[in-house]
């Protein structure tokens, strides 16, 4: 991630509410008899820009709260928490403008599974917002005590979670399904770390009962982000789907 002076939490507000500008922009009236290809086209894209845009956002929610956690940071863990309830809001606003799209543009076979793919998508993305600010809320809990075994496996965890959005989102750009797929593979790595995570800290909270509460801790922030990379799995399905036609489950 670039370096920058900015504070996150100006950064991310400044990014959110371009996109909410942008998608607000989009609910004046269409006039009958303007249904055409260059409007859809011109209005998938805008779609697909702003779903592009809150999946990069999530990936820095992803890292600045493992950055909080690393740092001991309560600020910037908070600003985490907070940026989650605006990714909300930008998440609505996508689901409106893609309904109004579907409404008004009456969009037939691949036009409609590729819209209705995006709406799933920026769902999934809400949720792994979600999933990032409940680390941040972990992280804010742990900022006071030392770090139990460096956090044991979460930066690593954490880092691979960014990168899976970040590359699914690349396969959505360009509907490639072989991109979906190795990205789904991923999730077998941040599985492991996850289990490996988990025995882990097991050992180390039987060791001493003090490290109890650190443990449970990281055990919660642990598991959210294997529920990112569950979701990540998701949208690599959506993607094998626009481009097969097939439902196929990538993590059976």
């Amino acid at each position: 991630m670039e370096h920058t002076d900015e504070p996150q939490d100006s950064l991310v507000d400044r990014q959110i509410e371009g996109i909410v500008e942008q998608v607000a922009a989009r609910q004046a009236p269409v006039q009958p008899g303007q249904h055409s290809r260059e409007a859809l086209d011109r209005e998938e894209r805008e779609i697909k820009d702003n779903v592009l845009r809150m999946g990069s956002l999530v990936a820095e929610q992803i890292l600045a709260a493992l950055a909080a956690l690393e740092a001991h940071d309560v600020d910037a863990a908070t600003a985490v928490i907070i940026g989650d309830a605006r990714l909300n809001e930008v998440q609505r606003s996508v689901s409106s403008l893609i309904g109004r799209t579907i409404a008004t543009q009456q969009p037939v076979a691949r036009d409609l599974r590729f819209l209705l793919t995006l709406d799933h998508v920026s769902y999934e993305l809400e949720r792994m917002g979600d999933h990032a600010s409940s680390v941040a809320k972990q992280a804010r809990k742990l900022a006071p005590e030392p770090p139990l075994a460096k956090y044991v496996y979460l930066p690593q965890m954490g880092a691979l979670c960014a990168s899976q959005v970040r590359e699914v989102l690349r396969a959505l750009i360009d509907i490639d399904e072989k991109r979906a797929r190795e990205v789904a593979a991923i999730d077998d790595d941040i599985d492991r770390l996850y289990h490996e995570l988990f025995d882990t800290v097991l050992e180390l909270m039987r060791a001493d009962p003090e490290n109890v509460d650190r443990g449970a801790r990281i055990l919660f922030a642990a598991h959210y982000l294997e529920r990112i990379g569950d979701r990540v799995t998701n949208i690599a399905e959506d993607v094998v789907f626009l481009a097969t036609g097939d439902i196929e489950d990538l993590n059976p």
